[in-house]
């Protein structure tokens, strides 16, 4: 693998002109490069810290076959790479300087990637996120249906619907979306474009949240699923899942997906009866580069 098959750029623009097909060609796979790299394209064009990211095509006989992200903040994105390409890619970063603060990406390449990145700059890798993705093939609502409905949030629920990502973050150590929740940047967080979905008693009263992305490239996906403590157990996330799924559907979605935690046999068996398959595992790893010797 050459290094001149890496394509780089910081145009972002031109960039998905480039990869936009490719990426959508597989829009299961590559859910959070799309999701990313468009709100890196919003950020740049509203001046915000879309600036500073670079973004690369593996190209072979003038077709592509893979792309790397990497934002300002030091977050890499890979889709599938063999082992040889990681470690080209690796030793292609290195060498230009890049000190990305983590990688994430399918737990093949993920792994590749850590592995070769300490080799050629020793920074020492850690795992820090494990997930299964699945993608819905027909959807088929939970019998016994809680009583109630869905509805889409507005703005009066807005206090609601932070709080309970906030909850949310508490409960899966997301500290990051934690700070800028409670900083008040809740429209720089993970959260602030997505669409949200109640689940609702006969009183009105809800009782769990979902949310999607916009389709992109195709897919929506399905992030976050939270219930209360206090009230999971009756069927609330099930349902509310089915409804902000049939909501993505009807907004024109070919893949819609979501991640799930491999320690939670509960969430997994649900999300398979309500029609989610399996499709991949991913991977992240975070890097230690030391601190410099003293003299």
């Amino acid at each position: 693998m050459l290094l001149d098959d890496w394509h780089l750029t910081q145009d972002v623009d031109d960039f998905l002109t480039q990869a936009g097909d490719f990426l959508s060609s597989r829009a299961a796979l590559h859910n959070t490069p799309l999701t990313d790299i468009e709100k890196l394209r919003i950020q740049r064009a509203t001046d915000h810290d879309g600036h500073g990211a670079v973004f690369g095509r593996l190209e072979s006989q003038s077709e592509i076959r893979a792309i790397f992200y990497l934002t300002l903040r030091g977050r890499l994105g890979l889709t599938p790479l063999s082992v040889a390409e990681t470690d080209t890619l690796a030793a292609h970063l290195a060498g230009l300087g890049y000190s990305p603060a983590h990688v994430i990406a399918d737990r093949d390449t993920a792994g590749a990637f850590a592995e070769s990145w300490q080799q050629h700059t020793g920074a020492a890798p850690e795992g820090f996120w494990r997930t299964h993705l699945y993608r819905l093939g027909t959807l088929t609502p939970p019998q016994p249906r809680p009583k109630g409905q869905g509805r889409l949030t507005d703005g009066k629920d807005r206090e609601q619907v932070v709080r309970w990502c906030r909850e949310f973050c508490v409960d899966v150590g997301e500290q990051r979306s934690i700070d800028l929740i409670d900083a008040g940047a809740w429209d720089d967080s993970r959260f602030g474009d997505r669409h949200f979905t109640f689940w609702e008693t006969q009183d009105g009263a809800p009782v769990s949240m979902a949310a999607a992305t916009s389709v992109i490239g195709g897919m929506v996906r399905i992030d976050p699923v939270y219930t209360p403590a206090h009230l999971r157990g009756c069927g609330y996330a099930g349902a509310v899942t089915v409804e902000a799924s049939r909501g993505a559907l009807a907004s024109g979605a070919t893949d819609v997906v979501l991640f799930t935690d491999p320690d939670n046999p509960t969430s997994n068996a649900l999300y398979q009866r309500i029609g989610y398959v399996h499709v991949a595992d991913f991977a992240g790893y975070k890097f230690s580069y030391g601190a410099p010797e003293a003299g």
